[in-house]
């Protein structure tokens, strides 16, 4: 079996000792992909070791505190890369592919398109330049999995208010219609593939006591390229899992 963990910490720094780290200890996925890293390697102390046993990949954004992702692996890559190869996406540190005999991992972390039109536009550019990527590998007969955090509920299913957030980024029609259009192009949803009726969330604002509440988005996916599928096992909500506004999710695969 192979475990594969995707977490938005939201700060790598203030997660880390606030669950992240006995986190890992306790469950040691195989591969830990982190969103929303908020730093450099150069700026952590305690926290500079990582995780014993893993060896760590880091695409941090240029701009001091935001974005960024970071990998942890037991077994080193037959290839790593990062980025789209479009600057205006890689200068936020958003995407890190490392390259296995039987898979191409993708960790990523989608833009938000809360801040304005402008931001939604990026984010829909970001997913189509992804799309492009995928096809390309997919012709070259990649299996590919996509994993991070998609800031977008594909269904109405997968967000508590549906109604009350239509015309909220994360929810939007077009933003939406990307989902939809990976899920064309090759890629099943692992966890709706498992538990179509399955209501379970990822992502809780800290305000109103929405978490206490359940009243949260599922936002972070396995997208699954279909020669893959036959393999997944699980994918775990691990929503007792504290220390983000995010919690952790595993794909399990034979």
């Amino acid at each position: 079996m192979t475990k594969i963990t995707t977490w938005n910490v939201n700060g790598f720094r203030a997660s880390y000792g606030k669950g992240l780290r006995s986190w890992v200890d306790a469950n040691q996925p195989e591969i830990l992909c982190l969103q929303e890293v908020k730093a450099r390697p150069d700026q952590l102390r305690e926290e500079a070791s990582g995780f014993p046993g893993y060896t760590a990949y880091w695409n941090p954004a240029l701009r001091p505190g935001y974005s960024g992702v970071a990998t942890f692996v037991r077994e080193l890559p037959q290839k790593i890369d990062f980025g789209l190869g479009e600057e205006r996406f890689d200068s936020e540190g958003r995407v890190i592919a490392t390259g296995y005999d039987d898979f191409l991992l993708l960790n990523i972390y989608f833009p938000n398109g809360g801040r304005g039109q402008e931001r939604v536009a990026y984010k829909l550019d970001f997913y189509a330049r992804l799309l492009e990527i995928c096809d390309r590998l997919q012709r070259q007969g990649r299996e590919v999995i996509l994993t991070g955090d998609f800031n977008t509920a594909h269904r109405e299913i997968d967000l508590a208010n549906p109604k009350q957030n239509a015309t909220t980024s994360g929810f939007l029609p077009e933003e939406r219609a990307w989902i939809d259009a990976y899920l064309s192009h090759g890629f099943v949803d692992a966890y709706r593939m498992l538990y179509p009726e399955r209501v379970q969330y990822t992502w809780w604002t800290f305000i109103t006591h929405a978490r206490e509440r359940n009243i949260g988005w599922r936002l972070d996916y396995y997208l699954v390229t279909g020669g893959l599928s036959a393999r997944i096992r699980d994918v775990v909500i691990h929503n007792d899992a504290y220390g983000s506004d995010h919690c952790p999710v595993t794909l399990v695969l034979d």
